[in-house]
């Protein structure tokens, strides 16, 4: 099977401090096709999280198009419509990560309602081989070794 026959498998996601849950939401996607990847934009995340991000976006966007295994990556659009990105990309699946706070069924319905046939799946298991597998758990342990170092941080 050559690339091109490969199936476009599309994942999003903030991609701010990478660690083996995005490697995970990869490998996982590679094994359906060629893995593209849109990072979200910064005031993407701080409209979804409510936080601002650690890692400036072009950061965020170099290193995941370094990551083995992604074959394209891009930044989303700004804005409240993903799936203007979704139809320039035109894959063949959506890939959900089982933490992304996104409905499958209703992507579905809202990628038919556009005229794309698009398969979307969502992973179930939550990648937790490691204690520090979210972005969450690794800046509240930065922050409590910056206290505990009294390292100029309240």
């Amino acid at each position: 099977m050559t690339a091109e026959d490969k199936k476009k498998v599309l994942i999003a996601g903030t991609f701010d401090i990478i660690h083996p849950g995005h490697i995970y939401f990869i490998n996982e996607a590679k094994k359906l096709g060629k893995v593209v990847v849109v990072v979200a934009r910064d005031s993407t995340v701080k409209k979804i999280k409510g936080r601002e991000v650690v890692v400036p976006e072009r950061q965020r966007l170099e290193v995941v198009r370094n990551i083995k295994g992604v074959a394209e990556a891009y930044l989303g659009h700004e804005g409240d419509d993903f799936l203007k990105i979704v139809e320039e990309i035109r894959p063949d699946i959506i890939v959900l990560g089982p933490n992304q706070p996104i409905d499958d069924k209703k992507m579905k319905i809202d990628l038919e309602k556009r005229g794309l046939n698009i398969e979307v799946i969502k992973l179930k298991k939550v990648y937790d081989e490691y204690p520090m597998c979210s972005t969450r758990k690794i800046l509240k342990r930065v922050l409590k070794v910056m206290r505990n170092a009294n390292l100029d941080y309240p």
